[in-house]
């Protein structure tokens, strides 16, 4: 993800534009495979076989899926008609599509679900509520569908991302390594057409964006050895290594002072 000055879209646009190449470029990469796994390691003790999970901005359906397996049934939604196409063509070339329900349906609008609800959890990864610029709203609609004692486990870039920081210092690019510490929404390019603004919120912003609803249970850093998505060209590169820094990443996302210097973030709420 790069940054210009140009007019941003819409999420739905944005990812309309990039729903054929994601999973080329993210999904199936080396460095987005390892950031994942250690969300996926997350969602495997939080939620169960037999409950009823509801995820937003679910992007191409893999972790709808990968929770299906485990029978979960999953209520997948996402803003870009795109994306869900792409997620249900997934889902139909799988053997476990009627276990997900896949809506083209915006963030902002998860409180139509109310009459759906309770649901037993929410996930939302790799960073969909960097979109959203106030997150209280999403938080009060959230608290209507989900069941008092619920799970939520959200996945965003952080506010400081060690890998992206010196990379760009070293490319002279100040303005790129200090991006995520500026405040206010920041274009962000997905691609030569696809444009949108973001917002980097801080633990603290989220945990009282979502109060009084949830409370935080806990949180890590994905992604402090593992480079952001852009660098994938050196695990290519360095295989080996990459190997053995994909393996130690769980064990640093848990240490207090270097889980803040992640990539992405991974909290997990529950609903008070």
């Amino acid at each position: 993800m790069t940054f210009s000055s140009g007019t941003a879209m819409t999420p739905s646009e944005a990812f309309d534009e990039i729903a054929e190449t994601y999973d080329a470029s993210f999904t199936n990469s080396a460095t987005g495979s390892a950031q994942r796994n250690s969300v996926w390691k997350e969602i495997d003790r939080t939620f169960t076989a037999g409950q009823h999970i509801l995820e937003i901005n679910c992007g191409t359906g893999v972790d709808a899926l990968h929770m299906a397996t485990r029978g979960i049934h999953v209520t997948a939604c996402d803003s870009a008609p795109r994306m869900i196409a792409v997620a249900q063509l997934r889902a139909d070339y799988s053997a476990i599509s009627g276990t997900v329900d896949f809506r083209v349906l915006a963030t902002e609008r998860v409180g139509t679900l109310r009459n759906e609800g309770p649901f037993d959890g929410v996930l939302s990864n790799f960073s969909g509520l960097n979109c959203i610029p106030d997150l209280s709203f999403l938080a009060y609609d959230l608290a209507q569908v989900v069941r008092e004692r619920g799970r939520m486990v959200v996945c965003l870039f952080g506010r400081f991302c060690i890998w992206e920081t010196f990379w760009y210092l070293a490319q002279g690019n100040v303005r790129k390594a200090a991006r995520r510490f500026r405040q206010g929404g920041q274009s962000a390019v997905l691609s030569a057409h696809s444009e949108l603004k973001v917002w980097y919120h801080s633990v603290r912003q989220l945990k009282k964006a979502f109060s009084p609803h949830f409370r935080l249970l806990g949180w890590k850093g994905v992604g402090v050895a593992v480079p952001p998505s852009y660098l994938d060209f050196l695990a290519a590169k360095h295989p080996r290594m990459f190997r053995l820094v994909a393996e130690i990443d769980p064990w640093l996302g848990d240490c207090p002072g270097l889980r803040a210097m992640a990539d992405h973030m991974l909290l997990t709420f529950e609903r008070t």
